[in-house]
């Protein structure tokens, strides 16, 4: 081991820790037929699908995911694009067929303002259990009577 290292082989080490970072960066699932002539639609296309969920994968967005359904999808939102949709449009295509699970971000309306709700809630609710445990705490305690300084004086000399 000694012996190769001594020979040059650490003269090597960045190349070797580039190409290791080049084939651990993330790979992005759009392929090259999908992407769009026009460079303002596929800048929104990124956009809308970065915020959208893919329904197999479920952690990934689905310029993530290299899974059919994602694939899908994608196609889908160029083609609603280049079709004149706004961005808004394109989003309640893909929710009308795939439901609010879709989205990362659920809107925050009907049961899903529960959850969005839910954090501030009991955010404010921790906070107030905060104050009212350090109110309790800061109240003075009663003073000592005559009686009880003298026999903590006595105590002190021990």
């Amino acid at each position: 081991m000694r012996g190769w290292l001594r020979n040059g082989a650490c003269k090597h080490t960045p190349y070797v820790l580039a190409l290791l970072l080049a084939v651990a960066s993330p790979v992005f699932a759009v392929q090259p037929d999908e992407m769009l002539d026009d460079p303002a639609l596929e800048a929104r296309a990124r956009d809308i699908s970065r915020d959208i969920r893919c329904p197999v994968c479920q952690g990934e967005s689905i310029d993530d995911s290299s899974a059919p359904i994602s694939r899908a999808l994608r196609i889908i939102i160029r083609e609603r694009l280049v079709a004149g949709d706004t961005d808004e449009e394109v989003v309640d295509y893909i929710v009308a067929r795939y439901g609010e699970f879709v989205l990362f971000n659920p809107r925050p309306t009907g049961s899903n303002l529960i959850l969005w709700l839910a954090g501030p809630a009991l955010l404010l609710g921790g906070i107030a259990v905060a104050v009212a445990a350090a109110r309790r705490r800061v109240q003075p305690e009663a003073a000592l009577s005559a009686d009880e300084e003298a026999r903590l004086k006595e105590i002190l000399k021990e």
